[in-house]
C-alpha cells in the first residue's frame, strides 16, 4: 500500500512534463521554450492518459496550474515548519473570540481553531487571488509581483532556473500531501514526529530503518 501510494504521487506530480518537440514556445518566457521545461531525469516526461497527444491545446493551462500549485505548495511547506516550531505572530488572531495565534495548534488540526468568520475571509482572500490579481488564465506565471534577484536574460541559465522552481513545487506538492496524511494516520505533528524519532515509513516506525 505505502509503495503504490508513493508511486501515484510521483506520477502526479509529474504528469504534464511534456517532449521537446510539441508546440512553439511562449514570448513571456525569453525564449525558454515551455515544452522542454519539468521533463527532467530520472522521470523525464510521464503521460500516462496520453493527454499530451490528444489535448495539447490544454497542455500550457495544466503547466499554468501546475506551476501555481507548486508555488503554493512550497509556501505551505516552509509555513508549516516554522509554525511547528512555534513561531507565530504576536496579539489576537481574533479578538471577539479572545483567540490569541499562539493559542492555534500546529498542524492540520489548526484550521479547526479559527472562527467561521476567518474562514470565509481567507475563502474570500483566495477567490480574489484566483480571479483578479493572479488569475488562473496567466499561463506565462508572471504575476507582476516581482522576483527575488536579477531579471535572468541567458534562455539557458533561465531554464535551468525555472526546472528548479517546477521541481521543488513537485517535491512541496508531495511533501506537503505526505505530511498531512502521516499526521492524520499518526496523531502527530510533523515536529513531534522528528522529536520522537518517529521518521521511518517502514516498519514499526522507530528510527530512520
Amino acid at each position: 500500500m505505502k509503495l503504490a501510494t508513493t508511486a501515484l504521487l510521483v506520477g502526479s506530480a509529474s504528469a504534464f512534463t511534456a517532449p521537446q518537440s510539441k508546440v512553439a514556445s511562449t514570448g513571456a518566457l525569453n525564449m525558454v521554450n515551455e515544452l522542454e521545461l519539468g521533463a527532467t531525469a530520472p522521470l523525464g516526461v510521464y503521460d500516462p492518459l496520453g493527454w499530451l497527444d490528444g489535448e495539447p491545446e490544454a497542455f500550457e493551462r495544466r503547466r499554468a496550474v501546475e506551476r501555481k500549485h507548486g508555488r503554493v505548495a512550497m509556501m505551505a511547506v516552509v509555513g508549516t515548519i516554522v509554525h511547528n516550531n512555534h513561531i507565530v505572530f504576536d496579539g489576537y488572531l481574533s479578538p471577539s473570540a479572545n483567540l490569541k495565534f499562539s493559542d492555534v495548534p500546529t498542524g492540520v488540526d489548526g484550521i479547526r481553531a479559527i472562527p467561521t468568520a476567518g474562514l470565509l475571509q481567507i475563502l474570500f482572500f483566495f477567490a480574489l487571488v484566483e480571479l483578479a490579481w493572479m488569475p488562473a488564465s496567466k499561463y506565462d506565471g508572471d504575476y507582476g509581483v516581482g522576483w527575488f534577484g536579477s531579471n535572468i536574460e541567458d534562455p539557458e541559465e533561465k531554464a535551468r532556473k525555472l526546472n528548479v522552481e517546477l521541481n521543488n513545487g513537485r517535491a512541496a506538492q508531495m511533501g506537503i500531501m505526505g505530511n498531512m496524511v502521516v499526521e492524520v494516520i499518526t496523531g502527530q505533528t510533523m515536529y513531534e514526529q522528528y522529536a520522537a524519532g518517529h521518521i521511518s515509513p517502514f516498519g514499526d516506525g522507530e528510527g530512520v530503518f
